[in-house]
């Protein structure tokens, strides 16, 4: 497969989304609707570490002091009525039909240094696809720097994988039951391990050719949740805290339309999370409907945090 990343395509958003379904990688710079969400974003994550620097904070806190930090944070810029106003003015701001577009809550990510705190909240993802996490072929991702990142900080794409199967563990996770199971506050408790069965690789990959998108904070990387990625191993002395939301159109999901399915063996969808960009709704249960597979009796639908939740699916 021809890859290519594109810088500052002037393009609908239909032509957009085409090329994110055929593995291509999109990037763009910061813009007024994108500084202003990592800077709502950067304010908490300043409000929380004072007085320290949070990019330095891992340096003055023991890991547990860390995670009860982050465990406050996360949850209150995800579930922020601000944070899903200022997603809305970035879906303006790039052309997407607010009627049409559907996203999930914002994530907060942080990736410390030196192997500090790699698990539980603050989970250093392993070569992965979303799609063996039950998201939909459809499925396009937002991720945007919310301080300046380098090239031993950043995220790693493995496009030589695009449509080449890979032998996971995606068999033995199921959507609802990961609600049931694996979501809320007791994983800031997973410190040293993290016992969770989130689907990975079980064969070796060719790592070494990977494609690092460097961003300033603000930027915005698009890519398919189909898109193998995964986080680089932070040895930059600093922190990276990161956004990332999933989108979906609803014409894609009518369709049947997105990127290829070579290997995914999960269970469940994901499709009852996203939330109309106009007034927040969910997707039609019609169309939903399309993507089940009848696994719901399993454990939960639709996870209702009991706690403000900070976990990351």
């Amino acid at each position: 497969m021809n890859n290519t990343v594109y810088f500052d395509l002037t393009c609908d958003d239909e032509y957009r989304r085409q090329l994110l379904f055929e593995g291509q990688l999109l990037v763009y710079s910061p813009r007024k609707s994108t500084l202003a969400f990592v800077g709502f974003a950067r304010q908490l994550i300043q409000e929380a570490f004072a007085p320290l620097d949070p990019e330095t904070a891992q340096y003055h806190l023991s890991v547990e002091q860390y995670a009860d930090i982050l465990l406050k944070l996360k949850p209150g810029f995800i579930h922020h009525p601000e944070s899903k106003r200022l997603i809305r003015a970035m879906f303006e701001d790039l052309g997407c039909d607010l009627d049409k577009t559907y996203f999930d809550v914002p994530k907060m990510r942080s990736s410390t240094s030196d192997n500090y705190l790699t698990t539980g909240i603050a989970y250093a993802w392993h070569p992965h696809r979303d799609t063996w996490y039950s998201a939909p072929p459809c499925q396009i991702n937002w991720w945007l720097p919310i301080y300046d990142i380098q090239a031993d900080n950043a995220m790693a794409f493995h496009p030589q994988y695009w449509n080449r199967p890979v032998k996971n563990s995606s068999k033995g996770y199921n959507y609802y039951l990961w609600n049931q199971q694996n979501r809320g506050a007791h994983v800031a408790k997973f410190l040293k391990e993290d016992p969770r069965p989130l689907p990975k690789p079980t064969e070796p990959l060719e790592l070494d050719s990977q494609i690092r998108l460097i961003v300033p904070a603000g930027g915005i990387v698009f890519f398919s949740g189909a898109q193998m990625h995964s986080s680089v191993p932070n040895t930059s002395g600093k922190t990276r805290f990161s956004i990332d939301f999933r989108v979906v159109h609803l014409d894609d999901v009518k369709g049947r339309k997105g990127a290829p399915t070579v290997d995914e063996e999960c269970t469940g969808t994901t499709m009852r999370d996203y939330l109309r960009g106009t007034d927040f709704s969910h997707i039609p249960d019609e169309l939903v409907a399309l993507y089940d597979d009848g696994t719901g009796e399993a454990g939960e639908l639709l996870y209702k945090p009991k706690d403000l939740d900070p976990t990351s699916r």
